[in-house]
């Protein structure tokens, strides 16, 4: 039998050759080389065949039809078309059908490799947008002269790079890898011109928005003490300048490695003076970057020292009642409070307790009640004579009010607050009753000593007795209290389970 077709694929499909008439013995094709018959492999695996390669098939299998003769003598049974066979493979699947779902996977593939090579072309040229940027930034700082047109080319600089990295991650990583940073730091104080120096300043802000490494360079680059050195000019700066830099101090005290670099350069004083705004210049949006900023830096504590060398404190207490920014006043105090010198500064403040616990009854606000006890707390647990000056506030009717409405944090400060009051409460009851000498250690072998005994147990029970009556009292009147600001009756009566918990209380623990 003639041979009447050519096998492109060699490998895949064995063609029988006849050789005697006793049997048959199958031949290998090798049509390809190893590269090639991968390649045909990938090509046929990936997208079912090009279209070249099905054409050829169809023609292949009009030759096996026209050349395949069946005679009466043969017992071999007609072959199989490689479309057929290939179509047998896949489940059942026509040629057709298969060849129809190919083209689409090749036209997801193409489109896909096409979206990909777009991309990758867009970040090379954002890539080279911000080489050219940082290229333009390096020689017109290297100039520093500001005569003729190099001012204005200063001020396109630099605020070509605050626009490029206000919103861009990415952009901020990259600006930095190229240099963008000691030029702008640069700028801040070697050119004259307002606008380059408040384009620097921004720039230098926007690479540091959510980039620690960005906001450790910046410092690492003298940033905070050149802009020290511009706001303590002897000419005076522009407003616009003093808040870009205190917007600048903000941003580099969020990280913890530059807070002690800011803190002891002197910033705080400038930080204070813009809070207090004793010249009336500063905008609402710069004081209340200097408060944030002031906050950050007093978490580091060594800090602390340096905020009390300003009045900062008092100025802090006078502004405690503006709800806009009390909770981040009282947050500072407790940074401030957990250092000695801070609760002996906080303490020497006239009305200081009065103030903090009038922050116990804004029911409206409870951040600023759990802070504004944490401060009492610390304060009463340290200090005897802080002690005396919160009972005289009146801060008892506070607490028990706060351990009946408030949170549940401030409850549970606000019992810790009222077990050390009840504890200077029993030795003022001690003092009293004049039972010191009672209270000494019996001296044994004497024949008074049964009796003493006797004295000494009556005496503790009168003891017990005396605090149980000034709980009891202090409960009474504070339920009145707080029955008045409920707007309840004047004729209210406490529930029968208040009475038994006030009832059973005793001086080592308190119903809430």
């Amino acid at each position: 039998m003639a041979k009447c077709h050519r096998n492109n694929i060699g490998s895949l499909i064995h063609d029988p050759a006849p050789t005697t008439s006793s049997g048959y013995h199958f031949r290998l094709w090798s049509t390809f080389s190893r590269s090639s018959f991968r390649r045909k492999i990938l090509n046929a695996v990936s997208c079912g065949g090009s279209s070249r390669y099905r054409h050829e098939l169809r023609e292949e299998d009009r030759e096996e039809r026209s050349c395949v003769t069946v005679t009466e003598k043969s017992t071999v049974r007609p072959r199989e078309t490689k479309a057929n066979t290939i179509a047998a493979a896949l489940n059942g699947v026509s040629f057709e059908e298969r060849g129809k779902k190919s083209e689409k996977l090749c036209d997801l593939l193409n489109l896909a490799e096409v979206e990909a090579d777009v991309e990758t072309k867009m970040k090379e040229e954002a890539l080279d947008v911000l080489k050219r940027v940082v290229r333009e930034l390096q020689a017109v700082a290297a100039r520093g002269a500001d005569e003729g047109g190099e001012g204005r080319k200063k001020v396109a600089a630099a605020s070509e790079v605050r626009l490029l990295a206000k919103e861009d991650a990415e952009a901020r990583v990259t600006l930095a890898m190229l240099g963008a940073i000691p030029p702008l730091v640069s700028m801040i104080d070697e050119t004259r011109i307002a606008d380059a120096q408040i384009a620097s300043l921004y720039a230098l802000l926007n690479l540091g928005i959510g980039n620690d490494a960005n906001k450790a360079a910046i410092v690492k680059a003298g940033a905070v003490h050149k802009m020290l050195k511009l706001i303590e000019s002897p000419n005076t700066p522009d407003q616009s300048i003093a808040e870009a830099v205190v917007a600048n101090f903000l941003g580099l005290s969020a990280l913890d490695s530059n807070k002690p670099i800011i803190g002891s350069s002197g910033a705080i004083i400038f930080l204070v003076k813009t809070l207090q705004n004793l010249d009336e210049t500063s905008s609402s949006q710069a004081r209340e970057d200097a408060l944030r900023a002031l906050y950050n830096l007093s978490i580091y504590q060594p800090n602390v020292s340096f905020i009390l060398e300003t009045d900062l404190i008092t100025f802090l207490l006078n502004t405690l009642g503006d709800m806009e920014v009390s909770e981040r006043i009282l947050a500072i105090l407790s940074n401030i409070v957990a250092v000695p010198e801070g609760r002996k500064a906080i303490s020497s403040v006239c009305d200081a307790f009065p103030v903090l616990v009038d922050v116990l009854n804004w029911t409206d606000s409870p951040g600023c009640q759990e802070k504004a006890t944490y401060i009492l707390m610390l304060m009463a647990h340290k200090g005897y004579g802080d002690r005396q000056a919160m009972i005289e506030a009146g801060i008892e009717s506070s607490l028990l009010e706060l351990t009946l409405l408030g949170s549940a944090l401030s409850q549970k400060r606000a019992s810790r607050i009222l077990e050390c009051l009840r504890v200077d409460k029993g030795k003022q009851v001690l003092d009293s009753t004049g039972s010191c000498g009672a209270l000494s250690a019996p001296i044994y072998g004497t024949r008074g000593n049964g009796l003493e005994h006797e004295e000494s147990d009556l005496m503790m029970s009168e003891e017990r007795k005396a605090v149980k009556q000034l709980v009891q009292q202090s409960l009474q009147s504070n339920m009145k209290r707080i029955a008045k600001r409920a707007n309840l009756p004047q004729e209210f009566v406490p529930s029968e389970h208040f009475k038994s918990l006030s009832i059973s209380s005793t001086s080592k623990s308190l119903p809430f």
